[in-house]
C-alpha cells in the first residue's frame, strides 16, 4: 500500500510538472497569436534554421521522394520520429514540428522526479523538475518552434543518470540493461553524444578502482562498465542492440560471472577498434581548441577561415550570462552549486551528475551551447538546498511547504521573466517563404539555389532544391566560393558559382578513393586549370572561359544578409596560399539617423554633410563619391536616384527609404554582386537575369 501511494504521488507530480513546463512554453504562442508573418500553411513556422534540415527529411519520408546526393536526412532519428508521428496523428507536418519541442522537452521532468525519489526526496525531484524544465538555456533550445534534436538531448542523459543511480544503489541487473539501451537510443537520436557517455563511463571506472582498492565486490560494476562500452561502440544501432541483449541474457543466466575481466578487456578493445574515441577527440578540437584558420593537406596547402569563429554558441560568454542561462540568476546559480555539493556529500551516488555538470560548466570557456547540460543537475542542487534549509528552520508541515513554495517561486521568477521577454522570431517571415514557394514552381529539384549557409536548410525545405552550403556543410573551404561570389563583381561571381556547382556535382560521381573528391573545390579548380597558385587561378577568372552547364543555378539574396555582410566577406578576404587576411571593407548600416539641416547624423560619430559631400567619421573627413536614394514605386518597381558628389570620392552613401536605413560603404562593397543585385537591382544581363524580385528577397538566375 505504501508503494502504491508513493507511485500515485509520483505520477501526480510528474503530471503537474509536465503540464507546467508545456503550458509555460505556450506563452510565445499567446504573444504572437495574431502575427500573420510568423504563420505559413495555417501553422506557426519554426524559429531555428537547423530544424528545416530534419523537417526536410520528414517531408521526404512522407512523400517517398528522395534522390541521391540531395543530402536529405531521411535516416535521421528526428526525421523518422516526426514522419511516424505525422502518419498517426491528425496534425499537419508544420504544426507537428512547431509543437514537438515543447512536448518532448517537457519529458525531462520524469527522470528528475524519479531521481528525487531514488534518494527518498520526492519533493526535491518535483522542485528540480519545475526549475530545470524552464531554465533559460533549456527553454531557449526547447521552446515551441525550436525543432531540433535538443528536445531530447537533455532528457535522454538525465534518464541515463537515473538508471545509473538505480544501478549502483540496487545492483539489479535490469538497470544495467536500461543504461545500455538508453546509451544506444541517445546515440541514435544524437550521434554527438559520445563525450558525455564516455564521461559517465570514466566516472564509474574511477569508482570501480576505488572499490578494488577497498577490496569490495566489483562484479556488478564490472558488468555495468562493459555493457556501457559495448553500447558505445562505433557499430550500427541494431548491431549494438543485439550485442547488449545477448549479453544481458547471458548475464541473467550466470554465464558471464567467470569471464568478467576478459569481457571488459574485449569491450575496451572493441570500443577503440570501432573508432569509439575518435568522435570525442573531434568534438574537443572543434569546440575547445578552435583555430581561426584551417588548412587542407593536399597538393595545395590552402588556408581557410573557420566558421567556428563566427558561431555565437561556440564563443566565450560573460559569467553573468553563463550563470543566468543555467539557473536564471547569478545568486540562484551560486546557491545551486552549494546545494549540489551538499546533495553529493549526503548522497554519494549523486556524484554521477558530475559529467553533465562538468560539460555545462565547460560553457564558460567553450561556448554557451553547453550550459544546457548543467541545468538539470543544478536544478537538483537548488531544490535540495531549498528543501533541506527549510526543514532545518521550520517546525510544522505547513510552514515547511509554505517556505518551500516561496523559495521555489522566487527561483522561478527570473526564468519566467526571461521566457516572457524572449520573443524569438521565426527563421523567415511569411512574405519571404512565399518567394521560396514561387521559386519551387520555377526551379527543378536538381537545380541549385545558392545563398549564405545560414539559409541553406530553409531554402531546401521550402524550394525543394539543392544548395552548396547549409548548417551542417559550412567549412571554410565550402564557404569560400559562396563568399567570393557574393562579395565580388558580377562577372567573377557568376563564373565562381558555375564552377562551384559543377565541381560539387562532379564529386558525387567520383570514387571515394579519388584524390579529387577529397580536395576542396577551390583546390581542384586551381589544379585542373593548370595553376599551382590559387591567387593566379582567381585572377584568371577575368579571362573569357567556356563553362559546362549541367543544371540551372539561382542566387538567393535576402535583405537580412545586410546585417552579416562583413562576416560573409571574412571567408574570402584572405590569401589562401599564405592565410594572410586582406584589409576589411568599410561597411556601415544604421537605422538611427537624424536630419540636422544640411547634415545627417548617422549615429556612432558618423555624420554626412550634404552641402560639401563629405562624411565625418570621428575626427576624419572623407569624400563621398555618390549619394543614392532607393525607393519602390506604386507598381512595386525599385527606383534609384544617384547623385554624384565627388569624382574622386572613396565612399558611397545609400538611403534605402522603404527600409528607413542608411548604408555607408566603400567601392569594393558597392561593386559587389550582393550590393549591385540586391540593393540596386543593377544586374549584368550577360551573367544574371532576375527570377523573383521582392523587397525582402531577390533571386537571380545564372545565365552562364
Amino acid at each position: 500500500m505504501m508503494t502504491q501511494s508513493k507511485n500515485k504521488q509520483t505520477f501526480f507530480l510528474i503530471f503537474v510538472a509536465f503540464t507546467f513546463s508545456f503550458v509555460v512554453r505556450l506563452i510565445w504562442v499567446y504573444q504572437f497569436s495574431d502575427y500573420e508573418q510568423f504563420r505559413f500553411n495555417d501553422a506557426f513556422m519554426i524559429n531555428t534554421n537547423d530544424g528545416y534540415y530534419y523537417a526536410e527529411g520528414a517531408r521526404d519520408i512522407l512523400s517517398g521522394v528522395s534522390q541521391d546526393n540531395d543530402l536529405s536526412p531521411v535516416d535521421s532519428a528526428l526525421s523518422l520520429t516526426t514522419a511516424f508521428l505525422a502518419k498517426i496523428l491528425p496534425l499537419s507536418l508544420e504544426m507537428l514540428i512547431f509543437y514537438m519541442p515543447a512536448f518532448f522537452a517537457s519529458l525531462v521532468v520524469i527522470p528528475l522526479i524519479l531521481i528525487g525519489r531514488s534518494i527518498d526526496k520526492l519533493d526535491v525531484g518535483f522542485i528540480a523538475a519545475l526549475l530545470g524544465s524552464v531554465a533559460w538555456s533549456y527553454y531557449n533550445r526547447t521552446m515551441v518552434g525550436y525543432y531540433d534534436t535538443d528536445m531530447l538531448n537533455i532528457v535522454l542523459p538525465v534518464f541515463l543518470l537515473w538508471s545509473l543511480i538505480w544501478a549502483l544503489k540496487t545492483k539489479e541487473e535490469k538497470y544495467i540493461l536500461f543504461s545500455a539501451l538508453d546509451i544506444i537510443i541517445y546515440r541514435w537520436w544524437y550521434p554527438q553524444s559520445y563525450s558525455l557517455e564516455f564521461a559517465f563511463f570514466g566516472l564509474i571506472a574511477v569508482y570501480v578502482i576505488y572499490q578494488y582498492i577497498k577490496k569490495e565486490d566489483i562484479h556488478y560494476e564490472l558488468s555495468l562498465l562493459f555493457f556501457i562500452l559495448f553500447a558505445m561502440m562505433g557499430l550500427d544501432t541494431l548491431s549494438r542492440v543485439a550485442i547488449v541483449v545477448i549479453l544481458y541474457i547471458a548475464l541473467k543466466q550466470g554465464y558471464l560471472k567467470k569471464y568478467l575481466y576478459y569481457i571488459l578487456a574485449l569491450s575496451i578493445l572493441a570500443f577503440f577498434i570501432t573508432g569509439g574515441f575518435d568522435p570525442i577527440w573531434a568534438q574537443l578540437k572543434g569546440y575547445v581548441f578552435h583555430k581561426e584558420l584551417s588548412t587542407t593537406q593536399d597538393e595545395l596547402k590552402l588556408y581557410f577561415f573557420t566558421v567556428m569563429q563566427t558561431v555565437r554558441e561556440a564563443g566565450k560568454i560573460p559569467f553573468e550570462t553563463f550563470a543566468n542561462r543555467i539557473s536564471g540568476h547569478t545568486l540562484t546559480f551560486l546557491f545551486a552549486l552549494v546545494g549540489y555539493a551538499w546533495l553529493a556529500y549526503k548522497h554519494k551516488v549523486m556524484l554521477l551528475g558530475l559529467p553533465m555538470l562538468g560539460l555545462g560548466l565547460l560553457a564558460y570557456v567553450g561556448g554557451l551551447r553547453f550550459t544546457i547540460y548543467a541545468v538539470p543537475i543544478l536544478a537538483l542542487g537548488l531544490a535540495y538546498l531549498i528543501v533541506e534549509l527549510t526543514s532545518l528552520y521550520t517546525n510544522t508541515v505547513f510552514k515547511k511547504y509554505l517556505f518551500i513554495s516561496v523559495f521555489t517561486i522566487l527561483a522561478l521568477i527570473p526564468n519566467i521573466n526571461h521566457i516572457v521577454e524572449y520573443r524569438v522570431p521565426t527563421v523567415f517571415m511569411k512574405s519571404e517563404v512565399e518567394v521560396l514557394e514561387k521559386l519551387k514552381a520555377i526551379a527543378q529539384r536538381e537545380d541549385y539555389v545558392v545563398g549564405w549557409w545560414d539559409y541553406g536548410y530553409p531554402i531546401r525545405y521550402y524550394a525543394d532544391v539543392k544548395t552548396l552550403s547549409d548548417g551542417g556543410k559550412h567549412s571554410g573551404s565550402v564557404n569560400f566560393p559562396t563568399s567570393f561570389a557574393l562579395t565580388h563583381p558580377q562577372e567573377l561571381s557568376a563564373k565562381m558559382l558555375r564552377l562551384d556547382v559543377e565541381y560539387t556535382e562532379a564529386k558525387f560521381a567520383m570514387d571515394a578513393n579519388n584524390s579529387d573528391r577529397n580536395r576542396s573545390n577551390i583546390a581542384n579548380m586551381t589544379l585542373h586549370y593548370g595553376f599551382s597558385d590559387t591567387n593566379d587561378f582567381l585572377s584568371s577568372l577575368a579571362l573569357e572561359r567556356k563553362f559546362v552547364k549541367s543544371r540551372d543555378v539561382y542566387l538567393f539574396l535576402p535583405h537580412r544578409m545586410i546585417d552579416i555582410y562583413p562576416t560573409v566577406e571574412l571567408f574570402s578576404n584572405l590569401d589562401l596560399m599564405s592565410g594572410i587576411k586582406g584589409t576589411g571593407s568599410f561597411f556601415y548600416k544604421t537605422k538611427r539617423f537624424q536630419e540636422e539641416g544640411e547634415r545627417i547624423n548617422l549615429d556612432k560619430g558618423i555624420t554626412l554633410d550634404k552641402s560639401s559631400g563629405l562624411i565625418e567619421i570621428g575626427d576624419k573627413k572623407v569624400k563621398v563619391k555618390e549619394f543614392l536614394i532607393s525607393s519602390y514605386d506604386a507598381q512595386g518597381k525599385l527606383q534609384v536616384q544617384k547623385n554624384l558628389l565627388h569624382h574622386d570620392g572613396r565612399l558611397y552613401v545609400v538611403y534605402m527609404s522603404n527600409y528607413s536605413q542608411f548604408l555607408v560603404v566603400d567601392a569594393k562593397v558597392y561593386h559587389s554582386s550582393y550590393f549591385q543585385l540586391f540593393i540596386l537591382e543593377n544586374y549584368d544581363a550577360k551573367y544574371y537575369e532576375p527570377a523573383l524580385l521582392n523587397p525582402l528577397i531577390k533571386v537571380y538566375k545564372l545565365k552562364i
